[in-house]
């Protein structure tokens, strides 16, 4: 019988290969169908040069990772009894919010003088709808644990409280990764790093489907990676980063360590705080100015450090930061 450890390194690698195999035709039809990226004007030349970068190749790593959970898990989703059917609400978060990422990433596509994509209300309205249903479902379904606290052995049952707070956390999680996309390979190292902290305490709690989930994704994003890292051939998108920061946060969730995501996810934490920042204290002083430019990673760059530099300190915190998370985890 295959260990545990062993069955989830091993799908880590297979997704890493399919999403390595496909990456380069998808790569070719995204420059055939000319699906490239507008950069925002403000932004350093530097980054303008990226303009026509096929985007949207979020769907580079979702369909790897919902051909392999399906099939990993098609007995189980067969036979109620066995546990593997919860796989489905972190799937179904996935495809949902890379739907909705990839609306509005071709809604900003077909609008490449003005830049924008959906309306920000809308976006918001959709993220709650769905939101809801999911956080009802963890909360009234699966009966996942509400919270755990490092240090206290006991589960804390939040009751009807659960529901708003498990949608605050899907939806400032999705919005998080999302403004954390913006050089190569910074999210997609930040969220496998993230997956994968949550997949070791998943297996610690004997939660196997969900670890087989979480490095499933691990290994996809890898692959995506693979392209991805400086110069890359393709960027993430809303179609990526979005269900990326909502799966996190369903995952943070079905562990019952969600309040340990501010330490695991600091990078994407703190990139949707500077823009909070940033945003009120522009209002409030009348155009002033706490950073050079918001989201964070813009501010170290417009103060003289490389893209490269960034992506790499940034991925060294967030790997401390997981590594103090799982190890509070566990205590």
């Amino acid at each position: 019988m295959i260990s545990q450890p062993s069955a989830v390194l091993a799908l880590a690698i297979l997704s890493f290969i399919l999403t390595v195999i496909w990456g380069t035709p998808l790569i070719r039809l995204m420059k055939w169908i000319k699906v490239g990226d507008n950069i925002r004007i403000e932004l350093s030349n530097k980054i303008q040069e990226k303009a026509g970068t096929p985007t949207m190749g979020g769907v580079m790593f979702v369909l790897p990772v919902l051909l392999l959970t399906v099939i990993i898990n098609a007995v189980s989703l067969i036979n109620p009894e066995i546990g593997g059917r919860s796989v489905m609400v972190p799937l179904f978060t996935m495809i949902a919010f890379a739907f909705l990422g990839g609306i509005d990433d071709w809604e900003k596509l077909k609008n490449k003088a003005a830049g924008e994509g959906m309306k920000a209300r809308t976006k918001f309205l959709i993220q709650f709808l769905i939101t809801l249903g999911i956080a009802y479902t963890l909360y009234a379904i699966l009966d996942v644990p509400h919270l755990f606290i490092p240090g206290y052995p006991l589960e804390i049952n939040l009751g009807w409280f659960y529901i708003p707070i498990a949608m605050f956390i899907i939806i400032g999680s999705a919005n998080a990764v999302n403004f954390t996309d913006g050089f190569d390979g910074l999210a997609g190292l930040i969220a496998a790093t993230c997956f994968a902290a949550y997949g070791g305490v998943a297996l610690i709690q004997g939660q196997t489907f969900l670890a087989q989930f979480c490095f499933t994704l691990v290994g996809a994003l890898f692959g995506f990676l693979w392209f991805n890292v400086h110069p890359a051939q393709l960027f993430m998108g809303d179609t990526g980063s979005m269900p990326l920061g909502a799966v996190l946060g369903v995952v943070s969730l079905m562990t019952g360590q969600w309040i340990l995501l501010p330490v695991i996810a600091i990078i994407p934490v703190s990139e949707i705080l500077s823009v909070i920042i940033q945003v009120i204290y522009f209002r409030v002083t009348g155009g002033k100015r706490v950073f050079k430019m918001s989201p964070i990673h813009y501010h170290f760059e417009l103060s003289g450090w490389s893209e490269t530099q960034i992506v790499q300190r940034f991925w060294l915190i967030s790997l401390m930061a997981a590594i103090i998370g799982v190890a509070l985890a566990v205590i």
